[in-house]
């Protein structure tokens, strides 16, 4: 094993690991784990959450490095961070919350699910939530995305817009086609609502 510089760039750090030198990740991980911890932070606003997120995503790196499916065209962090980035979007779709989508008339879908009593059983309103999961994944990613952090990160437009990259203007038109998608989708199937 050869001995690293520590001005060993990003590429030379990942052939060195990926060479046997433990050590070369360990640097990697000290390189960018501000960036990267930061990252997930903003995303799910909880400390813990955030630690185990942050190991996960490097233990999914490490993984990805040794199977040889990484091309990271000497782009690390931006790699990184999108591993990250996903790990996140991966656990706010397995958060179990209701999903609210709001219908053309400003009803909310599982509202008329539940009636006028405002009960909507156990096994009916998990159904539910699964249809409408099934269809947001038919979304286009970008709306997909802007609709995830908004309803299970419950987030502003304006963090969506800062995390995703683009204007808030471009992140509410992300929600609104995604939600008016997910309405003609509804149709189309002609999913039951009452």
């Amino acid at each position: 094993m050869t001995v690293l510089q520590q001005s060993a760039t990003d590429t030379e750090l990942v052939q060195a690991f990926l060479s046997g030198n433990e050590h070369a990740l360990e640097k990697l991980i000290y390189r960018y784990k501000d960036k990267i911890y930061t990252g997930i932070y903003m995303l799910v606003k909880d400390k813990y959450l955030a630690e185990d997120l942050f190991q996960d995503a490097f233990l999914k790196m490490i993984r990805t490095m040794r199977e040889g499916n990484y091309a990271e065209q000497g782009k690390f962090l931006p790699w990184a961070s999108r591993v990250a980035h996903n790990l996140c979007m991966d656990h706010f779709r397995r958060v179990r919350r209701k999903i609210p989508v709001t219908l053309a008339n400003g009803e909310d879908i599982l509202e008329l699910l539940a009636g006028p009593d405002n009960h909507v059983p156990g096994i009916e309103q998990r159904q539910t939530e699964q249809g409408l999961r099934k269809l947001m994944e038919q979304l286009p990613e970008e709306q997909r995305e802007v609709i995830t952090l908004r309803i299970y990160g419950e987030m502003s437009f304006k963090e969506i817009a800062r995390i995703t990259g683009v204007s808030i203007n471009t992140a509410l038109g992300r929600m609104r086609y995604g939600l008016i998608n997910m309405r003609r989708m509804i149709g189309e199937k002609q999913m039951a609502l009452r």
